[in-house]
């Protein structure tokens, strides 16, 4: 019995090192090259070119770089010269490891300045694309190649918008964009566990506006509702704003219903359902890659990340918006110079007149508050219009300075806030009543003092002489 036991052992365990090795494209067989040339002649140049193609293809791949530059440094006037460049590139793509893909990378860079009219310069942008988008982490780890990715495949879009290549670099880009989103929610999500509702307020707004091909954007714009919500009354037109979003672009969302109810608890319209995110999500769901028991089981040795969720149709963003500022950051005031108060943003000027230092007051002298060293710099600030807030700073300063008097700015950690005020409580009675009863006794010694006072008077006032009676 345990023999048997050993021997189904070691059949999974080859069945699984095989599985890893299939999924590694390690090659079992002769790859062919993907553009062979088939002008067959004689010529020495073609018969370096072929028998590099063909150590290539055996991956003798360092062979096949040796006589490849062989070809370019003794032929240089050969037709096979930008060839031969783009298989050096290939030869270390093939290679793969961090290394040789590096290396291919600068390779396909090189190709593309020299020869940019080429029809290989767009296959070379997406070896490029390849590249990074072959050593993404998951979500939860680092995003570095991720959002290189995210950068190769929008410059192939751009560059290259008509070649056969750009389809497949939209998809892959919507597969990196549901990776970035993922983790941006991820943080988000860990945020509003914490109740730092400011912060996950920010980072979902982020990937709100950022992927709206998000499989789980409905869930965060729920959530962005929320932590508006959470942080009072003067921003329910922002949670309005996220549940309108909901019904509009998410109709098929389990959301949806709950957040029209919102909106009708809250007095707000409520959106009609746009026809064409109908459509497009009527589509996602019917199309969905459904994951295989192979893939469950190989998921955890897997380092790349799972896209299966990620969007096949809709037009990916192509541009990185601006970081946005968290509501818990004072939104930019003017400092006046009589009180000296406020928050202003620091501006980079032209200085003119070599002999400010020697002329003007230095401002690390002035006491805080009080000189007008700050006022110059918010002059020109406005003057130029340059804040350092981001694309929300119009609406933060005016959630801000709707309640700037009576309500403070919403904070995170509002659990350890009210821990520490409780256990302040008895402190804060004590001096309470300490106060009190300095106050009554400060009040008791002036009225005893003052009947003695009035006493003093009589006492003292000397008796009064008879007034003369008139002669009858």
């Amino acid at each position: 019995m345990c023999l048997n036991l050993n021997r189904i052992c070691k059949v999974f365990a080859l069945a699984a090192v095989f599985s890893l090795m299939l999924q590694a494209g390690l090659p079992f067989k002769k790859k062919k090259y993907e553009d062979p040339i088939v002008n067959k002649s004689d010529q020495p140049d073609k018969v370096l070119f072929d028998r590099a193609i063909n150590d290539i293809e055996h991956g003798r791949f360092e062979v096949a770089r040796i006589t490849l530059n062989t070809l370019i440094n003794t032929y240089d006037t050969s037709e096979y010269l930008a060839k031969a460049k783009l298989a050096i590139a290939d030869s270390w793509y093939r290679e793969g490891g961090s290394h040789a893909w590096a290396e291919a990378e600068a390779e396909y860079k090189d190709f593309k300045l020299f020869y940019p009219t080429m029809e290989e310069a767009a296959e070379s942008q997406e070896k490029v694309c390849l590249i990074h988008y072959k050593q993404m982490e998951k979500a939860d780890r680092d995003r570095d190649q991720a959002q290189r990715a995210e950068d190769e495949c929008r410059q192939l879009l751009t560059e290259y918008p008509n070649s056969k290549f750009a389809p497949q670099a939209q998809q892959m880009l919507r597969n990196v964009q549901e990776i970035l989103a993922e983790g941006e929610f991820t943080t988000g999500k860990f945020y509003f566990s914490k109740g730092s509702y400011p912060a996950s307020a920010n980072r979902l707004q982020y990937v709100a506006d950022q992927y709206p091909l998000f499989s789980q954007a409905d869930e965060v714009l729920w959530m962005l509702a929320d932590s508006y919500h959470r942080m009072g009354d003067r921003f329910d037109d922002r949670a309005a704003a996220a549940y309108s979003r909901i019904v509009k672009d998410y109709p098929l969302s389990d959301h949806a219903e709950e957040a029209a109810d919102k909106l009708k608890a809250m007095n707000r319209p409520v959106p009609e359902a746009d026809p064409a995110q109908y459509a497009r999500m009527r589509y996602e769901q019917e199309n969905r890659t459904k994951i295989g028991l192979r893939s469950k089981l190989l998921d955890t040795f897997r380092h790349s990340p799972e896209t299966r969720m990620a969007a096949k149709s809709g037009t990916p963003v192509m541009t990185n918006l601006r970081p946005t500022v968290p509501l818990s950051v004072p939104a930019a005031a003017a400092v006046t110079p009589t009180q000296g108060t406020g928050t202003s943003d620091v501006t980079v000027q032209t200085v003119s007149d070599t002999t400010a230092l020697d002329t003007k007051p230095d401002a690390r002298s002035l006491p805080p508050g009080g000189g007008t060293a700050g006022a110059p710099a918010s002059g020109a600030a406005a003057a130029n219009g340059t804040t350092a807030a981001g694309d929300g700073s119009a609406a933060r300063t005016a959630d801000n300075a709707s309640t700037a008097s009576n309500e403070p700015l919403p904070m995170n950690h509002q659990n350890l806030i009210k821990k520490k005020s409780k256990k302040q409580l008895k402190a804060e009675e004590k001096a309470k009543q300490e106060a009190a009863a300095k106050a009554a006794q400060s009040q008791a010694q002036p009225q005893a003092a003052q009947p003695a006072q009035a006493a003093q008077p009589q006492a003292t006032q000397p008796a009064q002489s008879p007034q003369p009676q008139p002669n009858q």
